[in-house]
């Protein structure tokens, strides 16, 4: 890969000009509501067309409003849709480039992680990957300055998942953000009933829970549930809706979902 790695979805899965890019996410941002008190440690947010999933996003992207000017590395993960790959992937690339402007990628991590076993650079699986993408433009606009470790995951186990989180927690100044929809393509009703269970499952951290339909975004998930229950964390969600609700007809949906992890259990 360059040193830069271009936008891939840019004016198919939000808006490729800067302004309007900006302006729909401050308006998702705007209903999402302004979100006051302790920022979470970990979210959980979709990854669709803005139109279909932004303002599920939205409603995670808020919360960090108390911490825009702390956190200054954000750790994302998010599943392969287009090349597949073993494990979790790193990205060579110095800076990802969005509409609003290039974030650079923090590398300082990378000796630790590339110690695992499960972790490697493959920038093939990032070229054309938008579950990492659509998240940035949000960080973009709701962060101050920050700088990014992009991780696409593959086959991984939870328990891979959650040693990798683990060596790059960090503290206030880091975020971990999980990209991942909910069930594809069902009727409304049972998109509801499958995410409704869903939504159980990460509320009450049950990895076992999830299956392979429930979520694309399983893996990552899965690892982030795993260490959040080890470390007794606090999971709240934020919205639960689907294409249908949003901007899509019932006959086929997809869900989205959006949720919190806060260290402090009483939040």
């Amino acid at each position: 890969m360059s040193l830069v790695r271009s936008p891939a979805v840019a004016g198919a899965f939000y808006p490729a000009d800067a302004v309007s890019l900006s302006g729909q996410i401050r308006a998702f941002l705007a209903e999402a509501g302004e979100e006051v008190g302790v920022a979470p440690k970990a979210l959980i947010a979709p990854h669709a067309g803005y139109i279909y999933s932004g303002p599920v996003a939205a409603h995670a992207y808020a919360h960090l409003q108390p911490l825009h000017d702390v956190i200054t590395r954000v750790v994302l993960l998010g599943p392969c849709h287009r090349v597949p790959t073993l494990g979790l992937a790193l990205s060579s690339a110095e800076t990802f480039l969005t509409p609003l402007g290039p974030v650079a990628i923090d590398h300082s991590l990378d000796q630790t992680l590339l110690d695992l076993p499960q972790v490697h650079v493959y920038d093939a699986t990032h070229t054309a990957e938008h579950s990492l993408e659509v998240h940035i433009p949000f960080l973009q606009v709701v962060l101050d300055d920050f700088k990014l470790v992009p991780m696409v995951v593959g086959q991984a186990s939870p328990a891979e998942v959650a040693e990798v989180l683990d060596r790059v927690w960090g503290g206030p100044e880091t975020l971990i953000v999980v990209s991942s929809d909910l069930s594809h393509y069902l009727s409304y009703d049972a998109a509801c009933a499958i995410d409704r269970k869903t939504c159980d499952a990460i509320e009450h951290l049950d990895v076992d829970a999830i299956g392979d339909a429930q979520a694309c975004g399983r893996m990552p998930v899965k690892g982030l549930l795993h260490l959040a229950k080890r470390k007794g964390m606090c999971v709240r969600t934020l919205d639960l809706r689907n294409s249908g609700d949003t901007a899509g007809p019932r006959t086929q949906v997809v869900g989205y979902g959006s949720w919190g992890f806060w260290e402090d259990t009483s939040q």
